[in-house]
């Protein structure tokens, strides 16, 4: 199977998944499943979040999401349990279909680490 084919497969598995367990099967979009990630590695799953906090949710996602592409490191978790992140390395311009796909890659990558898809 094509490299491509088979993203897009496991891409929509994800938002399958993700939506028939968190959204009642209603098709969850790319910045929802960022936002859940973002929850779940901050890992205080029963609150409720300020618009700047989901905002803070969304940036710990993307920050896990590519450091193993060695854009980011974990830096700290502060005393609340905020993890940290530093910048290594500076993100590639890309173009709003690449962003895409490369956060779709990376987002199958954690399910896939996380065992929550195979």
């Amino acid at each position: 199977m094509a490299r491509d084919e088979q993203l897009k497969e496991r891409w929509q598995l994800v938002v399958t998944k993700l939506s028939n367990q968190f959204a009642d099967g209603d098709l969850l979009d790319l910045d929802a499943i960022i936002y859940l990630i973002g929850v779940q590695e901050l890992g205080q799953l029963d609150r409720e979040f300020k618009k700047e906090q989901k905002l803070d949710l969304m940036h710990i996602a993307i920050c896990k999401l590519l450091t193993p592409y060695g854009y980011y490191t974990l830096d700290f978790v502060d005393a609340e349990g905020w993890p940290h992140y530093k910048a290594i390395e500076s993100l590639p311009n890309l173009k709003a279909g690449e962003q895409s796909v490369l956060m779709k890659e990376a987002i199958v990558n954690y399910f896939l680490e996380t065992e929550y898809i195979d």
